[in-house]
């Protein structure tokens, strides 16, 4: 990976609000709210849903909350694992580097946040916000991390590991910068959505492949390669495409593996049909990145992409 980057450091939020929880630290807890405050409001909506960080009450529920010692303790594990200038760091600094890089050359007026690290309690992977990106690295450490399989199916935690947290942190931030706005139920614009996401991060990453970005095992990708036909096939046939309900719909992009199409189909199918009709397209037309994500015609972006597995 060259240098040729804009530099991502991440800022360490999760240290220093550990470093109050551990201690009772008086000037962790005065640097929290001076150099942290956007951070601060942020976990606190989304711990307990209030944004209170100017009442010793918030504090308080901050301190009992991850006191909790099952919590605690995958709070020191995340620190430990993602310690100041480790290899994780390092590589995630530049994943994020290279990657933001590339999509301010696609997208010249996309804002470049801040990133931050924070621990959620195995709440949800990212904080997204104006200028403001911030991962939850308690979600990412190792598929066979043994807290994990209390709570996590394998399918799920296949996707758990360090080597994800570039690239869910760079699809949060396309998903907030491109919202998706078509209908829920239809499968045929979610697919060309999450296509067009698929296809920025493999422009944007370096050398990413399509089974690092879903996840998928090269066995599970081998599986949509060889049955791209008959899935698409059958999407028409059940008159899925543009007919659906959103139960439906959502079972196309869930991780789970995909049994309402076949006993050993794995998950993700409309993430892989999607990229494959957006990949097509841009072979076709030549289109620029922006022109792609400008394009919200699913119809027309179809019959473009001449794409006929």
């Amino acid at each position: 990976m060259n240098d040729d980057s804009i530099g991502i450091r991440i800022n360490r939020f999760d240290s220093v609000l550990f470093q109050w929880i551990d201690t009772d630290d008086s000037g962790s807890l005065q640097t929290l709210i001076s150099d942290y405050p956007q951070m601060l409001g942020l976990l606190g909506k989304s711990l307990f849903q209030a944004n209170f960080t100017d009442s010793s009450a918030f504090f308080d529920n901050l301190k009992k909350y991850y006191s909790e010692p099952t919590l605690k303790s995958l709070y020191n594990d995340a620190l430990t694992f993602y310690a100041a200038n480790s290899p994780a760091i390092i590589q995630i600094e530049k994943e994020c580097s290279y990657g933001f890089k590339r999509l301010s050359e696609m997208f010249p007026t996309m804002q470049i946040p801040a990133v931050y690290m924070h621990v959620s309690g195995l709440q949800q992977n990212m904080i997204v916000a104006d200028s403001l990106l911030s991962f939850s690295i308690d979600k990412y450490l190792g598929a066979g991390y043994p807290l994990y399989e209390k709570f996590f199916y394998s399918y799920q935690r296949k996707g758990m590991t360090p080597e994800r947290v570039a690239i869910d942190g760079l699809y949060a931030w396309l998903t907030s910068e491109f919202p998706y706005q078509g209908k829920e139920t239809d499968l045929l614009e979610k697919m060309i959505y999450e296509g067009k996401i698929v296809y920025l991060l493999m422009q944007a990453g370096n050398n990413y492949s399509f089974q690092q970005i879903t996840p998928l095992t090269e066995d599970e990708y081998n599986w949509c390669q060889k049955y791209e036909s008959m899935l698409w096939k059958t999407m028409f046939n059940r008159k899925h495409l543009n007919q659906a309900d959103v139960m439906t719909v959502s079972k196309y992009f869930n991780p789970a593996p995909s049994t309402f199409i076949s006993e050993d189909a794995p998950g993700y199918l409309g993430n892989f049909i999607g990229y494959s009709i957006v990949s097509h397209y841009m072979k076709q037309t030549k289109a620029t990145c922006e022109n792609l994500m400008h394009n919200n015609d699913a119809q027309d972006i179809l019959k473009k992409s001449k794409y006929k597995p």
